[in-house]
């Protein structure tokens, strides 16, 4: 075993940078978490493209970002413990276009709905952790059915197990939601309205009729089952009982998430028309009007909100559970 295992170059700096930078970002801007962690993905594979060549700039590049920034299963050896941080940086590193495209459409449809649910802080908690216990069980199969050196030593990349991870969370906490989703039929995808928890269902399906066949498609499916399982458990620890403690705090009329489904809040336009100061917002406000799914809807509404500004003080706005404030001034209001 090399110590080039060892050794972290340029290229995985300058994405370390880009991961940690984007998620700050997202803290003090009040992005949705979603956006910054769909950029960042890209951000990174940009990066891993340019740092192919072995001479990048004048200088002399010996690490592939995939490489450098995968984690491989012998990282839990004692001898690779410092190599250990790929377990998070990973989950922002993918192979091909096909990869990173497919992974970061299934996370279009189904994060923004479960963030704005859950508010970012669950939601980072959730994808990060997910993601860890995907490459785990995949290293710990790897590990106790050792039969080359090779499963050991190859890099396993990509948002895949922390994604399926968003996945079970979501359907565990909120079944009823209905989402738009890709939903694989034979070799095609086709875009329908979902409830989640059939989406789920479905791919966790397709992902162990493929480990029971023993396909071998150089796709760790292992780590997708294991951060959907990991999903799970998460948002039984942290998403349900949050909820319940709420409901104790609050008063007796708290709506349950499957009324919530049931019967999709209405939106006061009014006090959205208030903050439509510039021809952008306007023409995004005429796009919300018009939209008649309730999940789309509240998508457009979340991105409304972050370019709009108070009209009090100009500065960025917070909103959740619909309601808007800044904290600059006090200014609040409702849609």
């Amino acid at each position: 075993m090399g110590l080039e295992f060892l050794s972290l170059g340029l290229p995985s700096i300058i994405a370390i940078a880009v991961i940690v930078g984007g998620i700050v970002i997202s803290y003090y801007k009040k992005i949705l978490m979603t956006y910054v962690l769909i950029v960042t993905n890209f951000i990174v594979f940009i990066i891993s493209l340019i740092f192919q060549d072995e001479i990048i700039f004048g200088f002399l590049n010996n690490e592939w970002v995939y490489s450098g920034l995968g984690f491989r299963p012998i990282y839990l050896t004692p001898d690779f413990i410092p190599q250990i941080y790929t377990l998070f940086t990973s989950m922002f590193v993918h192979s091909d276009f096909l990869h990173i495209i497919g992974n970061m459409l299934i996370f279009y449809f189904i994060g923004f709905q479960f963030e704005q649910r859950v508010g970012w802080k669950n939601f980072i908690i959730i994808y990060l952790l997910a993601g860890i216990c995907g490459s785990l069980t995949h290293s710990f199969l790897v590990i106790s059915t050792y039969s080359n050196q090779i499963e050991l030593l190859t890099p396993l990349v990509g948002a895949s197990g922390a994604i399926f991870g968003i996945m079970g969370a979501f359907a565990f906490a909120y079944p009823q939601d209905r989402i738009v989703m890709p939903i694989p039929v034979g070799f095609f995808m086709i875009i329908r309205q979902i409830k989640v928890i059939f989406a789920v269902l479905i791919f966790a399906g397709l992902e162990t009729v493929i480990v029971l066949i023993g396909a071998q498609d150089n796709t760790a499916h292992f780590a997708h089952l294991g951060g959907l399982i990991g999903g799970v458990v998460l948002s039984a620890l942290i998403i349900k009982r949050k909820f319940k403690k709420d409901r104790m705090e609050r008063s007796p009329e708290i709506i349950t998430p499957i009324q919530f489904d049931l019967k999709p809040k209405s939106v006061d336009f009014s006090s959205l028309e208030s903050l439509a100061k510039t021809p952008e917002l306007r023409q995004m406000l005429d796009r919300i009007k018009q939209e008649t799914v309730p999940q789309v809807r509240d998508i457009w509404i979340e991105h409304f909100l972050e370019k709009a500004r108070c009209p009090t003080c100009q500065s960025h706005l917070n909103n959740f559970d619909g309601k808007i404030w800044c904290d600059k001034c006090g200014f609040k209001s409702r849609y």
